[in-house]
């Protein structure tokens, strides 16, 4: 999918095709296109944050995957909650003993901005929509076979998506997903070099292969008409 500076005036994605740039590990690790905070917490900036984060985050989900979603957000808000609470008395029974008025105990979080301004709201829309609307256009260019070969490599993936759905149920997707979140950003900055090298073969073994298809496959080389139209214009 593309990116927010790959998005169009018409709100439609210019990018490469999804299946070209699934092996393109540039198109999945980009720290500098992250807000500061998430690109320290999944690259491990501090250690000991990303570790909270991580094991906070992979509890919630393995538990969320073991009991209702109602039960976990209810335990989790009243462990807080209760949490919370004895802090705040703790703070208020020590301040008294010791005769000091440090004033509230969370007043550095109280007095945090957390509203959204209308300019971050229409961001964040403006991107929303560019992302589904390429997302969109690609389905139909694949689904719609403007483009054989592509339509292909797109009908296994799903293939291979058949399996994954019958050994993985969706939580467990979902844990997989945020374990390589906070896993497989770094892996690759620390072996960037030897990983693209591999990627790189293989890129060039599926060239290989996509090009003798497209020769036996004389329709997989018809352009789409529109752009047939645009190229007689010229």
């Amino acid at each position: 999918m593309c990116t927010i500076g790959e998005a169009g005036q018409n709100g439609v994605c210019k990018q490469r095709p999804l299946i070209c740039s699934i092996l393109d590990p540039n198109a999945w690790f980009k720290p500098e296109r992250l807000h500061p905070l998430v690109e320290s917490l999944i690259y491990w900036r501090d250690v000991k944050m990303s570790g909270i984060v991580f094991g906070a985050g992979l509890i919630t989900l393995v538990a969320i995957s073991c009991f209702s979603v109602i039960s976990v957000f209810a335990y989790l808000s009243l462990l807080t909650l209760i949490g919370t609470v004895a802090f705040r008395i703790y703070k208020s029974v020590t301040q008294a003993v010791q005769k000091t008025n440090d004033g509230h105990p969370f007043k550095e979080y109280l007095e945090l901005d957390l509203t959204l301004s209308q300019e971050k709201v229409q961001h964040i829309a403006g991107v929303a929509v560019a992302h589904i609307n390429g997302f969109t256009a690609e389905l139909r260019r694949l689904f719609l076979v403007e483009d054989i070969i592509d339509s292909i490599k797109f009908g296994v993936i799903l293939w291979v998506f058949t399996y994954i759905g019958a050994w993985f149920n969706g939580m467990t997707l979902v844990i997989l997903a945020f374990v390589s979140l906070f896993t497989l950003p770094k892996v690759y900055e620390n072996n960037k070099q030897s990983i693209d090298t591999y990627l790189d073969l293989v890129r060039n073994k599926l060239t290989e292969i996509t090009d003798k298809i497209r020769v036996a496959l004389p329709i997989g080389n018809k352009k789409p008409v529109a752009a047939a139209e645009s190229e007689k214009d010229k």
